[in-house]
């Protein structure tokens, strides 16, 4: 029987990305424990799937990420833990700013405290705001639009100045639309409140919701509809264990961009739902929102070359599949 792996701490690890990135880290050998303050995590999908030790507590706690790290032999942290509503962080900024950048703050300071000096850090595409060129390259200009995307690119630097300063070594991965749900139909995406394209679709698919509504359709598209890039919740997972494997070999800290490179407009996303539930999903065309650019779509290269990282599902309908089994699951 080979060794145990070492023991990774997961922020956020109840939550939608968190928890499929914690399976895949269980898959891989990995010992995990999360850290999770349940404001969005889901105790049941700890309990009944993940079956690992949950702390319930928060990053800006000092106290407890002190106790955390000393009664635990804990060799990486993998973090997710953070707000992600865009038009939430518009209306408090303040909230973004305290909970994104100073609880990660607070657990970094905690870390170099304890000796651990390697961190995955859940970032976003948010950070390069509207895309000069498409796609998107790592070394794309960062300049955010919202205080979301402000507050990932301000822990971006304090990441690159820990690096230069205590030799602390990150892995940052900046990810498009994270989408789909684990093939086995046990986790998915779960959020209340629900903004993402895909589950509003497969909530109108269920009966849940009287109609999906369309942001603008005179987009200077093929279909005149915003194209996005979705990723596979279980692609990005694996790109953390991969993020995780790299740092423990010694990596350098380094930034990568998680996406397909290709892209789906907000029409073929509802036209391969009705395929793939068979259901009859009625359309509200709506003028466009500020701030949508018309296509965001990433390249992904850098990830391929130095991590070894590929999607397993770049497919829509696969994203869609086993995200309407865990919808049927979860909420049929």
């Amino acid at each position: 029987m080979s060794p145990t792996k070492p023991q990774i701490l997961v922020t956020g690890g109840a939550g939608y990305i968190g928890s499929h990135a914690v399976l895949a880290l269980k898959q891989a050998g990995y010992e995990v424990v999360i850290l999770d303050n349940l404001v969005y995590g889901h105790q049941d999908l700890v309990d009944r799937v993940l079956q690992v030790e949950m702390v319930v507590g928060d990053t800006s706690d000092r106290p407890l990420l002190d106790r955390l790290f000393a009664t635990h032999n804990i060799a990486a942290v993998m973090h997710f833990a953070a707000f992600a509503y865009v038009g939430e962080s518009v209306q408090y900024p303040d909230k973004y700013y305290r909970n994104n950048v100073l609880g990660t703050l607070t657990l970094l300071e905690a870390m170099l405290a304890a000796k651990i000096n390697k961190f995955v850090f859940s970032s976003t595409c948010a950070t390069y705001g509207v895309p000069k060129t498409v796609p998107i390259p790592e070394e794309h200009p960062q300049d955010p639009i919202n205080p979301y995307g402000a507050s990932k690119l301000m822990v971006e630097r304090i990441l690159s100045d820990f690096n230069i300063a205590y030799d602390f070594k990150s892995v940052y991965f900046r990810y498009f639309n994270a989408a789909g749900a684990d093939p086995s139909g046990l986790l998915g995406e779960d959020h209340n409140p629900e903004t993402h394209l895909i589950p509003l679709v497969l909530m109108a698919a269920l009966g849940k919701r009287e109609s999906i509504s369309v942001f603008g359709t005179d987009y200077p598209t093929p279909d005149g509809t915003c194209i996005r890039d979705y990723i596979h919740v279980n692609d990005l997972a694996q790109a953390h264990v991969l993020g995780i494997d790299y740092l423990l070999a010694g990596g350098e800290t380094g930034v990568f961009n998680l996406g397909n490179g290709n892209g789906f407009s907000v029409k073929e996303v509802i036209e391969t739902a009705r395929q793939v539930t068979g259901k009859e999903i009625m359309v509200v065309e709506s003028d466009r929102r500020p701030g949508d650019p018309p296509v965001l779509v990433g390249s992904s290269e850098k990830a391929h070359q130095i991590l070894g990282w590929k999607p397993q599902y770049p497919g829509l309908e696969d994203i869609l599949t086993h995200a309407w089994q865990w919808h049927q699951q979860r909420h049929g």
